[in-house]
């Protein structure tokens, strides 16, 4: 017996016209990340991607890496059949009970896409149903929510059955590379990861900038956000990381500007920074991981002082209207929270003041601001940028 896994999709079906350049997109993607050994085929047909796994490679493991391509919605292992509905109801009816064991109830639900098959869908779900009673006298039939749903499709050319146990979700989204490119201020902290992971669910593809301030943060600081960086990329794939020296942009802050003014400044010299790098490796927006009223330099007050600097991108918050709470659950969800809580400080807790302002006007800002030569120092910041290729975790 045969068998495959599916993988269905969903915001793609919306595509219309142009939804077959999404679904090589996505097909590319995920050849890409099973890597193209461990596939013997892959095909399209009628929203559903089918993937036969090579001789040597084992499904439930591809599935797992599957769960993390963004586009993909569910994934499911299935036994392929002749469209007999003898050998449906006999081998297929084996097939699937074998992962139903100790279960309580179930339900069958059928798709017949090849309106020629002699049996519709109700038909379909009946007999099937009953071939698993017959298997299985402990269980019952519970048309709302089954502890296993079994599912029989007809295609155009095979019979496909499977039950829910044997499948998995997706993140869905859309295909990275699908919305163009973007660059995110990588921090150390719980938020920027977050903002990666769900501006690259949009399609997006990504690179990286993170601020590092040796000696008032530790190497242990920088090899955190490379990893947090690593576990991002297990989803978007490959990306640059471009790691920006900038203790002595942070000493000229300190050491010339008012103190409740050094945040704000720093964040416009940081955007400065990121968006030279970006318009350099063609990235067309940034991103941030700030979320609405946080911390003193997320205010709308503030937010529209830092975004005075941009000249050529738009900036992306993805967070913005979330709170701490639902940021947490998916950064678990994500598995970066861990990473995240690690206590080694990035560079913009380092120079914190004790009273921030939260309701800069940019009049003001703009003369603290002229006390340093900010174009200065957002030269050598982008000259000094050392990078690392960050490739997704094994």
């Amino acid at each position: 017996m045969k068998e495959i896994i599916l993988v269905k999709y969903g915001e793609i079906i919306l595509k219309g016209l142009n939804r077959s350049k999404f679904e090589d997109m996505l097909i590319k993607n995920i050849r890409k990340v099973v890597g193209r050994d461990n596939i013997k085929s892959i095909k399209k047909q009628q929203a559903v991607i089918y993937i036969d796994p090579a001789d040597h490679t084992d499904a439930d493991a591809l599935m797992e890496k599957l769960r993390k391509v963004f586009g993909i919605l569910f994934i499911a292992k299935a036994g392929v059949f002749p469209k007999d509905m003898d050998v449906i109801l006999s081998e297929g009816a084996d097939y699937v009970c074998e992962s139903m064991y100790g279960a309580q109830t179930f339900k069958v639900e059928a798709k017949r896409s090849d309106k020629k098959f002699p049996f519709d869908s109700p038909a379909i779900s009946r007999e099937m149903g009953g071939a698993i009673l017959s298997r299985l006298h402990k269980i019952k039939v519970q048309v709302k929510n089954p502890e296993v749903l079994v599912r029989v499709e007809i295609r155009d050319n095979e019979a496909y059955v499977y039950a829910n146990s044997a499948q998995c979700e997706g993140p869905g989204g859309m295909p990275t590379g699908s919305s163009g490119k973007a660059t995110i201020l990588l921090s150390g902290g719980i938020d920027s990861p977050v903002a990666a992971w769900m501006i690259a669910k949009r399609g997006v593809e990504l690179d990286a900038v993170h601020f590092f301030s040796p000696p008032y943060t530790s190497e242990r600081a920088k090899e955190k956000v490379i990893e947090l960086a690593r576990i991002v990329a297990g989803y978007t794939g490959r990306f640059n990381l471009y790691i920006v020296p900038f203790t002595e942009q942070q000493l000229a802050i300190r050491d010339n500007c008012p103190e409740d003014h050094l945040t704000l400044i720093m964040r416009r010299m940081m955007m400065m920074t990121a968006e030279r790098i970006a318009l350099k490796n063609n990235s067309l927006a940034l991103i941030t991981g700030e979320s609405l009223g946080q911390v003193a330099s997320q205010t709308i007050q503030a937010l529209g002082v830092t975004n005075e600097v941009m000249t050529t991108i738009p900036v992306f918050r993805p967070l913005i209207g979330m709170d701490k709470n639902e940021i947490v659950d998916i950064a678990r969800k994500i598995g970066t929270f861990e990473t995240s809580i690690l206590p080694y400080e990035d560079c913009c807790t380092v120079f914190t003041p004790k009273h921030p302002t939260t309701k800069p006007t940019l009049e003001k800002i703009l003369e603290s601001q002229s006390k340093i030569d900010i174009e200065y120092w957002v030269n050598k910041a982008v000259e000094e940028t050392d990078w690392v290729l960050i490739e997704p975790n094994a």
